[in-house]
């Protein structure tokens, strides 16, 4: 599986971006898929996945309400919708596709895509 992360740029304080992740291969619809960021400095964090059939399945604490992540496993593409944004939330977001363990943590996850930046300015 490869993924490509787009969609990312620089919005202020209170906008809004969506992020799309296109994934190559037959396997997309088979897995759960997520969401991770990074800021600057700090460890990759996670946002939010959601389960091969579109069911969100869990969504960080920092983000509930703001973000809503969703696919279309016809186009074989994952989103992350992503509202109300804060200059914390500046950081580049990846999407991964989640294999084992504990969802929330990145080491569940095999495949990353190369990750798309955002900037939220205050």
């Amino acid at each position: 599986v490869q993924l490509q992360a787009s969609g990312g740029g620089l919005v202020q304080t209170g906008g809004s971006l969506t992020l799309s992740c296109s994934a190559s291969g037959r396997t997309f619809n088979s897995y759960p898929m997520g969401w991770f960021r990074q800021a600057p400095g700090k460890e990759r964090e996670f946002v939010a996945v959601t389960t091969w059939s579109g069911g969100t399945e869990y969504v960080a604490d920092s983000v509930k309400g703001r973000f809503t992540i969703s696919r279309d496993n016809a186009k074989n593409t994952l989103y992350l919708q992503m509202n109300s944004l804060k200059p914390e939330d500046t950081g580049v977001y990846y999407c991964a596709k989640y294999v084992i363990g504990i969802v929330g943590t990145w080491r569940g996850y095999d495949y990353w895509g190369q990750g798309t930046l955002v900037t939220v300015s205050s």
